[in-house]
């Protein structure tokens, strides 16, 4: 069966088998048990084991399963909905642990459309993690720079806090299709970073055109969570960028609370292609 995949050596569809995706050339991609292919090749790797390790997906997955970003994941499923026609191709990519690929998945599916996704991740062990959530979504690991897509073949495409391939995407979405980039809004987890440094400053909030793209809208979404525990304060903690660069006074006394209440705030950005 065809999939939505393109081989990552010489381009050609993908057909998927029971263990494997192939294409006519010859080419041979293994699919793991929990349902995830492997489509990065050596030249695309930047390291040994690139994006989130095993310890960061696990964060993730615990955290995200507990509801806190729902207001997020709601929003985004509302929206695709009024984007999408009857049998939507939607790729989520950078799509970490699957978290809001499986739950548009789902929501289009009770809707009584057809959705064709597929989520890509440079993550081995993220996409592990992923692949355990829907079986009905193409999962593959493979770079946001290099998908493993045909020209014109996505009808909506979405990027949560992953890196802006722009020229890919121009690539791989078909002309009027939609491009949902979401980012943190001013005040995302202030008062998390209020514990963390002695002067915390907002994200910056802008407006950026890019080429061969239209804005639509930008939608916002806040809320308030509260973490009742450690556990979920390092879990929220670990998904951050700031895990890699907060000073160890700032970690500590992110370490000695008990719960925590911070502010959550997003940014969908909306586009069409050109």
């Amino acid at each position: 069966m065809e999939s939505l995949f393109r081989c990552p050596v010489c381009g050609a569809p993908l057909d998927r088998g029971d263990r494997a995706y192939r294409c006519p050339a010859g080419h041979s991609y293994d699919i793991a048990r929990e349902g995830y292919t492997y489509l990065l090749p050596p030249n695309q790797k930047h390291s040994a084991a690139p994006g989130d390790d095993r310890d960061m997906a696990a964060a993730r997955r615990d955290f995200l399963s507990k509801g806190y970003y729902d207001p997020l994941l709601n929003t985004l499923c509302c929206q695709i909905l009024s984007l999408s026609g009857e049998s939507p191709v939607i790729w989520d990519v950078g799509c970490g642990e699957g978290f809001y690929t499986s739950g548009i998945f789902r929501t289009l599916a009770a809707a009584g459309k057809s959705p064709r996704m597929a989520g890509t991740d440079i993550s081995k062990p993220i996409l592990r993690s992923a692949a355990k959530r829907e079986k009905g979504i193409a999962w593959a690991v493979a770079s946001s720079f290099h998908l493993p897509a045909a020209d014109g073949a996505a009808d909506i495409l979405l990027d949560c806090f992953s890196p802006l391939a722009l020229e890919e995407f121009r690539r791989v979405l078909r002309p009027g299709g939609h491009f949902l980039y979401v980012v943190p809004g001013p005040d995302h987890l202030w008062e998390l970073k209020q514990v963390l440094y002695d002067r915390p400053y907002p994200n910056e909030e802008k407006e950026t055109p890019y080429e061969g793209f239209a804005y639509q809208s930008i939608v916002p979404v806040e809320g308030t969570i509260t973490l009742p525990c450690q556990a979920d304060i390092r879990a929220l903690f670990q998904m951050t960028p700031y895990y890699w660069k907060t000073p160890k006074t700032g970690a500590k006394r992110l370490a000695d609370l008990e719960s925590l209440t911070t502010r959550i705030s997003f940014r969908i950005h909306i586009f069409q292609k050109l």
